[in-house]
């Protein structure tokens, strides 16, 4: 009830005298709802797609019901309401905005008593609720239109069914509640959110840092004392110990970048997916600088990424978070493992997709694809005409590989211009750009996660380096984690000794969701923030108009 009354400040005692059951009792006079619902029905006829879609399920709804009303039927009429109304204004909690719902017509409506603004109030309310069910089970946009690479389908639901139940529950409350993503994450960020939303209501903004050049632990400078301030507030809002800095009028005013300070700004680089180097560069200046109101959008957008996503996504998944460089096995809604990743360049993007790894291969061949070829390794071999032999690639006639390989240094490399005539394939060992394992998921990207001799790049703060596929930091704990018990991380690595190549069936396939979160949550509950390197986020939210 806090909750209502903080979103309607309109509301009095005298609105809850005169808001009672026998103000919505019907009279014998009234006319019937069928014919108060053929008359709003033909009131707002529409071309709009949406809303044609949104008013016959409102004719539905009733159909089924046999024209009688849902919400101001009863004794408990007045809790009813005020139960969806509150129901309704939480809409901003969820990321979502209550406007869009049309709150403040709905409460309007909800002070007369005519017999007309009583069937008013029925029909939109019906409308409101299964516009936000819609928006709060599945999200508010199309999720193809907002972010083009996203191609997991959103979660089919019945709203109409779903309404018809609820309208019988007797719970209310709890039905409406069950429409918002049950996962830790998803409340984490609702958290998050409530914070900075109130920092911002409460017009407090936070004064940005200027410039500077490095900032190595022991130096001395005159923002140093903002910076600390910054760290402080960053401690209102999530609750970090390593931000807790003691305050006393001697620290707050020292320009000394101390070693308590040092301290939190790691915390603070490894919470903002930068290096935890204590090192304060351009990078960390633009986390600290981002305002409340970027982080409430950022989280928003997260929030509605999370509601496109299956209700149920098993047991045990991947969640590989492309914008986070992140990857997490998760068992019973739990961490099991953390890694980092690398993915694809700008123009190589890696895209959002959902897939189930069926089966790993250990010590694999690349057969390396023809845009691969000809755009990227073409170029090194007719600068070096040992580099295909140097890195034991062998040049095969056609994708069979079937024939024996030919010789590189009977072919005409720079013969070769636009198509590839050739086929490339790189043998198995320490040379291979897919290391020791990789791990097969069906999907029409031709994407999988692999292994990589490249260890030094998972040290970069932005992780796009590949040609697409997702480069694992821990692929024998991955291995381990997807064989369940029945094989061992030793016992890959003795299979990875031997040289031999070999394909393991997964017991079972894992169910794998590669997504793009620049907000994302760790095995400790605490909320990441990454840059959005592919700027999708930036895409969605110019779409959204948020």
């Amino acid at each position: 009830m806090k909750q209502f009354i903080r979103f309607l400040p309109f509301f009095s005692g005298l609105y809850f005298l005169l808001f009672t059951a026998s103000a919505f009792a019907l009279t014998p006079n009234s006319r019937t709802l069928s014919q108060e619902l053929e008359n709003f029905l033909s009131q707002h006829a529409t071309n709009d797609d949406t809303e044609k879609h949104q008013l016959a399920a409102l004719q539905q709804f009733y159909v089924t019901r046999n024209y009688q009303p849902a919400w101001i039927n009863s004794s408990s009429q007045q809790s009813r309401i005020e139960t969806i109304l509150s129901f309704i204004a939480s809409a901003d909690d969820e990321g979502l905005d209550s406007h869009n719902y049309r709150l403040q017509q709905l409460l309007l409506l909800a002070t007369e008593h005519s017999s007309l603004s009583r069937y008013e109030l029925e029909f939109r309310t019906t409308l409101a609720l299964l516009q936000y069910a819609h928006d709060l089970y599945r999200g508010r946009f199309t999720a193809s239109e907002i972010d083009p690479d996203w191609h997991i389908p959103q979660p089919d639901f019945d709203f109409v069914d779903f309404l018809l139940r609820t309208a019988s529950s007797n719970n209310l409350l709890q039905s409406l509640e069950s429409l918002a993503p049950n996962i830790p994450s998803y409340q984490l960020f609702k958290k998050a959110l409530a914070k900075y939303r109130e920092l911002v209501n409460n017009q407090i903004s936070w004064q940005q840092i200027p410039n500077v050049s490095l900032l190595r632990p022991g130096d001395s400078h005159p923002v140093i004392p903002i910076i600390r301030t910054r760290i402080a507030q960053a401690y209102e809002t999530h609750g970090k110990i390593e931000y807790h800095l003691v305050s006393s009028e001697e620290s707050d005013k020292s320009n000394r970048y101390d070693i308590n300070l040092v301290r939190a700004i790691k915390a603070f680089q490894l919470q903002h997916g930068l290096n935890a180097d204590g090192i304060i560069g351009k990078n960390t200046l633009n986390a600290l600088n981002k305002t409340p109101s970027e982080k409430i959008q950022q989280l928003r957008i997260s929030m509605e990424r999370l509601r496109w996503l299956p209700r149920d996504l098993g047991g045990r998944y991947l969640l590989v978070n492309i914008a986070g460089f992140q990857l997490a096995a998760v068992e019973n809604d739990q961490n099991i493992l953390d890694m980092r990743i690398i993915v694809g360049r700008n123009y190589r993007s890696t895209p959002s997709f959902h897939s189930r790894i069926t089966h790993m291969i250990v010590n694999p061949y690349w057969n390396i694809p023809a845009s691969i070829a000809r755009k990227d390794l073409l170029p090194k071999q007719q600068q070096d005409p040992g580099y295909f032999n140097s890195q034991k690639i062998r040049v095969y006639p056609d994708y069979n590989y079937s024939s024996a390989p030919i010789d590189p240094n009977t072919i005409d490399w720079r013969a070769i211009k636009n198509r590839f005539p050739y086929a490339l394939r790189q043998e198995p060992g320490i040379l291979n750009a897919l290391g020791s394992i990789k791990f097969m998921l069906p999907n029409h990207f031709s994407i999988y996660l692999h292994d990589t001799p490249s260890k030094a790049l998972f040290n970069r703060e932005i992780r796009t380096f590949s040609s697409g596929c997702i480069r694992l930091e821990k692929p024998l704990l991955l291995a381990e984690f997807a064989l369940r018990t029945s094989t061992s991380a030793g016992k890959i690595n003795e299979q990875i000794n031997t040289g031999r190549t070999v394909q393991i069936n997964l017991p079972e396939p894992l169910p794998t969701y590669i997504v793009y979160l620049t907000a994302w949550v760790d095995s400790q509950h605490t909320i990441h923030y990454s840059p959005d390197s592919y700027g999708r986020d930036r895409h969605a939210l110019k779409f959204a108009r948020w």
